[in-house]
């Protein structure tokens, strides 16, 4: 049974112990680099290779992974499968409500190439002890919302700015 506790850690954990190939992007990213924004979901871009989409597809299984939708709160059951994810199209979103609250998975963000564009400027960070992941950089996870045009990637994308301004100087 999906619940609404967010607990990224976890999250994160389950990806890392079937060792997934993915970037972390959109909220949480900017968190992780020092954003005051609140997020209550992950968003993560997998590698499409065949052996990876197969890691993925057990992880997710594994955290009880549904499809979310507005009307079906605990969310609606799918063939959590690599073959599922296989036939996706490369700028599909997959929407999902876990144990451990909402994951979504994408292959190409906008104003992105997907994994290998992402992981390219990437930064490994520890987010708890002995668990690194790669996390898009600040520059990316800007891009990709100017991309999406969104309301809410609109609000955030000055404090985004300001915050990779402020990195830069630092460097």
């Amino acid at each position: 049974m999906a619940s609404r506790d967010f607990d990224p850690e976890r999250m994160l954990s389950a990806l890392a112990e079937e060792e997934v190939r993915f970037v972390l992007i959109g909220g949480m990213a900017a968190v992780l680099h020092g954003d005051v924004g609140v997020t209550v979901d992950l968003d993560v871009v997998p590698d499409r290779e065949a052996e990876n989409l197969e890691r993925l597809a057990r992880a997710l299984r594994g955290l009880g992974a549904r499809i979310r939708t507005e009307g079906e709160p605990e969310g609606l059951a799918f063939d959590c499968s690599a073959e599922f994810f296989r036939n996706l199209s490369p700028d599909s979103i997959v929407n999902m409500t876990t144990e451990s609250g909402d994951l979504d998975v994408t292959f190409c963000p906008s104003g992105t190439e997907g994994f290998p564009d992402l992981r390219r400027d990437a930064v490994e960070i520890e987010t708890a002890e002995r668990l690194h992941i790669l996390v898009a950089s600040l520059a990316d996870v800007i891009r990709s919302k100017e991309a999406a045009g969104r309301e809410k990637d609109r609000v955030a994308l000055p404090r985004l700015r300001r915050l990779l301004d402020r990195i830069r100087e630092g460097e």
